[in-house]
């Protein structure tokens, strides 16, 4: 809490205005007890990777760790008086589609410079990749407003919740003189592979997991990507996402990529999108209600 300010979770509700605006004055009126003036939300308590905003526009089914709800919900929240604090936008890549030949060539320009190096991820060697992780986005997202430093701990419990459905392909570095300098980290859609356990996870779904694990994911999610603001620019982006495709098109299993989510205050990482040649996929909002 920052500013008197609170965040609240998760929010569900039947199509009836009544019970929406009991839930949001439940809260409103704890907090207010408890000195706050303003509540924001939908959020998590975790980290703004994962189900985070209200869904206004793209009601296609999610993947794993983006929220969905009933396009009605917005409604209630305009009603109560909630305002935008900032929108997050996500864009897909088809993967049957080459990246645009300027985008390609600008990646090949960039590998070839002297004192570049690329690598992707190893589980024998994850201390070290953490650590240069949390290196480069503490660095490079250190300017933004509300920023707090990620810490070593958060980043081992993410990296372990990942384990299942981890490849370390996807996960690319990049380096200058041995310096870490930019990173991405993709993850196959976990949603796909439990479509139709309904919350069982006997040994046929664990089967079916196994299985689809492989062969029946289709879609990939990029979570998180950071650069060091000296090396912004440079074309870095350029080059992991061509390493990424080099790795993945000969697999010919994914055929979409998701970019989530980027906020619309986030102008550089809204321009490697539309370099990617991203289309427009989903809008949520992050919103605040001033008591």
């Amino acid at each position: 809490m920052t500013n008197r300010q609170a965040v609240w979770v998760f929010f569900e509700c039947i199509d009836d205005e009544k019970a929406a605006f009991l839930l949001f004055d439940t809260a409103k009126n704890w907090l207010a007890e408890n000195g706050m003036k303003a509540m924001d939300g939908p959020i998590n308590f975790g980290e703004n990777d994962s189900f985070w905003g209200l869904l206004v526009e793209g009601f296609t089914p999610p993947s794993f760790g983006m929220n969905y709800n009933f396009p009605y919900y917005q409604k209630f929240f305009k009603k109560y008086g909630f305002v935008t604090e900032y929108e997050q936008l996500t864009n897909h890549i088809n993967l049957t589609i080459p990246f645009p030949e300027r985008f390609t060539k600008i990646a090949n320009w960039v590998r070839n410079k002297p004192g570049y190096t690329f690598e992707y991820f190893s589980k024998a060697n994850s201390s070290k990749y953490i650590n240069d992780l949390m290196e480069i986005y503490n660095d490079g997202w250190q300017n933004f407003e509300n920023f707090v430093p990620i810490k070593r701990e958060t980043l081992e419990e993410s990296f372990k919740s990942m384990e299942p459905i981890m490849d370390e392909h996807l996960i690319q570095f990049a380096y200058f003189n041995g310096e870490p300098a930019s990173f991405v980290v993709l993850i196959p859609d976990a949603n796909q592979m439990i479509k139709g356990f309904n919350g069982k996870l006997g040994l046929i779904e664990k089967l079916k997991f196994a299985y689809r694990r492989w062969v029946g994911v289709t879609r990939m999610r990029a979570i998180v990507m950071g650069t060091k603001p000296k090396f912004q620019k440079h074309g870095l982006e350029s080059v992991l996402f061509i390493r990424l495709g080099e790795y993945v098109l000969p697999k010919n299993q994914y055929k979409e990529l998701e970019l989530s989510w980027v906020g619309d205050f986030n102008e550089q990482m809204i321009a490697i999108h539309k370099a990617t040649g991203a289309t427009f996929g989903k809008k949520h909002l992050t919103m605040r209600k001033i008591f």
